[in-house]
């Protein structure tokens, strides 16, 4: 369910546009918007002003149809092709595409970067290799920071008070049995996690995948994004395996921070 929409919350707020990024939202958690009644209700809108927005949307190319003969809307090209290119827009992103391209090629493993956004990891790139398994998350996915290794790593490198505010009063739901249900386990599996210097993970977030994430630094030491490779936990087995993934990831993420000024003798920033 949406949140309701208020029109009061801020006098420099614009409650149209406010409505129509809340539509874009909800689309894009998996709403196509079958049920008009539903999505209104879950909107906090009526249905007429939902049907001005979908037909507004769908003119900017924000939002289209679904295919195949599927009712309801979908996000359009229109919005896709905007973030695609702010993303590619960044100097990270621009930087990572290549290194995450030869990981891929060099492990045979799915590679991923991700930044932190409130509790969740969002992913910015993707990159495939050539040949067998490749993970199924898309870019714009996003999962639970406290349950995914990449949110782990970033969170390992905050300042514990800053994860402890972070999570304060907050749930962690648990995803699979491996998954820290509070923040005492969350600090004790983050603690492992900055010792090690990766974030493993083997069924820890889906049975019979594993994967690990390093961190990215930027110049002042904090963290600002993670990469991870991810495959058939058949993929991992074996010491000289695992220890040349580990090898090759902590090499990438090292490169990317160094493009972002980062060098090994600062000090990780303490998150204030």
């Amino acid at each position: 369910m949406g949140t309701p929409m208020s029109d009061t919350d801020d006098a420099y707020l614009s409650p149209p546009v406010q409505r129509a990024a809340r539509l874009l939202r909800h689309i894009a958690d998996g709403d196509p918007v079958t049920n008009m009644t539903r999505t209104a209700q879950a909107l906090g809108i009526n249905r007429t002003t939902l049907l001005r927005l979908l037909h507004t949307l769908e003119s900017e190319r924000l939002i289209e149809t679904r295919g195949g003969g599927l009712p309801g809307w979908r996000i359009g090209l229109g919005l896709i092709g905007m973030a695609a290119q702010a993303f590619f827009s960044d100097d990270m992103v621009q930087t990572a595409v290549p290194i995450l391209t030869r990981l891929a090629d060099t492990l045979g493993l799915s590679a991923h970067l991700g930044v932190l956004d409130g509790h969740e990891i969002v992913y910015l790139v993707r990159r495939t290799p050539n040949h067998s398994f490749a993970s199924n998350i898309r870019v714009g996915s996003r999962l639970p920071a406290h349950a995914a290794n990449m949110g782990r790593i970033i969170l390992a490198h905050m300042a514990p008070d800053a994860v402890a505010r972070l999570y304060d009063g907050v749930t962690l739901e648990a995803l699979t049995a491996y998954t820290s249900t509070s923040l005492a386990q969350l600090r004790a599996r983050l603690d492992d996690d900055l010792a090690t210097g990766l974030a493993w993970s083997d069924g820890h977030f889906e049975g019979g995948i594993s994967s690990v994430a390093a961190a990215v630094l930027d110049a002042s030491g904090a963290p600002v994004a993670a990469l991870n490779v991810s495959g058939t936990s058949a993929k991992f087995q074996g010491e000289g395996r695992r220890a040349q993934i580990g090898r090759v990831m902590a090499e990438a993420a090292e490169e990317i921070s160094r493009h972002l000024g980062w060098h090994s003798g600062t000090k990780l920033k303490v998150v204030a």
